[in-house]
């Protein structure tokens, strides 16, 4: 059977398409820009009050606007903003009830005129709802019928008949970029936060902390500043890191000692009875504090060329340690 979407035999070379793709772009952009000038009164009742809301924030659209409005809820509930998506169609057959009084709905429509979005209202006037609109027409039914409205309106679509929303639900999507990051940080909602809703994948690897995959305690290689050339060798002999801390007499951090540390002093010397942790140390070691992520340590490790580092609290007392090898078994990258 013959593709109806190759139905014409038009030639488009390739400056054209070029041409055609940068107008997209041009136009979509342009759409995002205008959003700036709209941010100011509406918007900030929008974010407080999400900011307020006692229960979740429901996002509801259909169409294209359906699939803006679950990458909104998405992105919502990623940044700290308990958010789902509500499907209106599947609302009026029963998904109605996972509407709660102490909810915020966010209703996104280009028109304003959606029979499926606006058929709702009658519950949400019951149960005493919020809701804030998202739409390109300040005159619908929509826009009146919500409390809040978010002015998503463009000038014309990218698409080249006027008609596939191209630029309309850019401009929606960036709208609910801008709530969910500015309820982001009206939450202080920081990059641990972030970590804890991102526990899987190569997103979750990136934000480990550097404590939960390091050793600590008895596992930390380390001597004291008096220690005696042997005594630094078993030490790292014996933990295996391929280096040991050297503390002072407070406990703290002095320096380090490494494998190629040894080596390279008994390509320089021939007398080593003498010699104690503190003279062949190297006094300013790469460190990581605690609580830092783990792709900041293998940052410092690919950075400086060393394979292993020190993780210390913010006193310089030496809390754990990590070698390279560790980072990578446990999928770290940067």
């Amino acid at each position: 059977m013959e593709n109806n979407n190759r139905k014409k035999d038009i030639s488009i070379n390739d400056s054209l398409i070029v041409e055609i793709a940068q107008k997209v772009l041009s136009v979509e952009s342009l759409a995002v820009q205008e959003l700036i000038g709209r941010i100011g009164t509406e918007f900030i009742k929008a974010v407080d009050t999400l900011y307020d809301c006692k229960g979740r924030v429901i996002v509801t659209g259909i169409g294209k606007s359906g699939i803006i409005a679950k990458k909104i809820a998405a992105t919502l509930a990623s940044t700290g903003t308990p958010a789902i998506f509500l499907h209106p169609v599947e609302a009026v057959h029963g998904d109605l009830g996972i509407v709660l009084k102490n909810d915020i709905v966010i209703c996104i429509s280009k028109s304003g005129t959606t029979d499926e979005i606006t058929r709702l209202f009658p519950v949400f006037i019951q149960l005493g709802v919020k809701t804030i609109a998202m739409t390109g027409n300040l005159r619908s039914a929509l826009a009146d019928r919500c409390d809040i409205v978010l002015d998503v309106s463009v000038k014309e679509e990218a698409c080249t008949n006027n008609l596939a929303p191209t630029a309309s639900t850019t401009a929606t999507l960036a709208m609910g970029d801008a709530l969910a990051v500015a309820l982001l940080e009206k939450r202080q909602f920081n990059s641990k936060d972030f970590a804890f809703l991102h526990p899987a994948g190569s997103l979750g690897k990136k934000l480990t902390q550097i404590d939960e995959i390091m050793f600590s305690g008895d596992k930390v290689p380390r001597v004291s500043l008096n220690a005696s050339l042997q005594d630094v060798i078993v030490e790292i002999t014996r933990k295996r890191f391929g280096s040991t801390c050297v503390l002072d007499e407070n406990g703290m951090l002095a320096g380090i000692i490494t494998d190629g540390d040894i080596r390279r002093l008994f390509q320089t010397r021939k007398e080593f009875s003498n010699i104690i942790a503190g003279d062949i140390m190297n006094a300013t070691p790469k460190i990581i504090y605690a609580g830092s992520f783990a792709s900041q340590a293998m940052q410092l490790m690919q950075e400086f060329n060393i394979n292993q580092i020190i993780v210390v609290d913010t006193e310089h007392f030496p809390k754990g340690i990590i070698h390279i090898h560790d980072l990578l078994e446990a999928g770290i990258t940067v």
